[in-house]
């Protein structure tokens, strides 16, 4: 359905206040996104688009929708210049400015008209869409190839922090430990250090 040239221009208002996020980890919610772009300013809305075609398990986007055109600006640079982990995942997440073409709710332009048609195999265009239409085939297997040696990537990373995390806290208990059972200060007096009270 067309759109006024009223709702058209509302709509690309829109599109300017919205940042692209991808690379997010399929943990990541509403309320995390939320959180996590509060310091950038006032998060208005939040829509994730869904990966239709890979595993649950793959990266995922979403359209931000901030208070205005200058706090995408600062998400997009932010981002752009270091990396920015949501959802304490081992994924940096990338940013960029949103598209018209990245919504589907997107109102169709005043005075335009989109033609929908097969492509006859006796029309010149045909050979040159059948070898575009294998090379997206090629590439989609190529790209799902990637995503999952990835994900396992991350999977062996994050198995590793979490080892790491255990043996720090261990450490921490440790330490805890002998603050409270008194043999730091049986040590400190040992080399004649100066301990806590003492």
């Amino acid at each position: 359905m067309e759109a006024s040239e009223e709702q058209y221009a509302e709509f690309e208002e829109k599109v300017k206040r919205t940042v692209y996020l991808d690379n997010l980890s399929p943990q990541v919610n509403e309320s995390i996104v939320k959180q996590a772009l509060d310091q950038f300013g006032n998060v208005k809305s939040v829509q994730f688009i869904p990966n239709y075609l890979g595993s649950k398990n793959m990266q995922q986007c979403a359209l931000i929708e901030m208070e205005n055109q200058t706090q995408v600006n600062a998400v997009v640079s932010d981002i752009t210049e270091q990396p920015f982990m949501i959802g304490g995942m081992p994924r940096p997440v990338r940013a960029r400015k949103a598209k018209m073409e990245m919504f589907d709710d997107r109102p169709v332009k005043p005075g335009r008209t989109i033609e929908v048609r097969w492509v006859e195999p006796d029309e010149p265009d045909f050979e040159v869409a059948k070898k575009l239409k294998e090379l997206a085939k090629f590439h989609a297997a190529d790209t799902e190839f990637l995503l999952k040696e990835q994900l396992e990537d991350e999977e062996k990373l994050e198995k590793q922090q979490q080892e790491s995390l255990k043996v720090t806290h261990k450490k921490y208990k440790t330490v805890d430990g002998v603050l409270a059972d008194g043999t730091l200060k049986q040590l400190g007096r040992g080399y004649h250090l100066p301990v806590g009270d003492d």
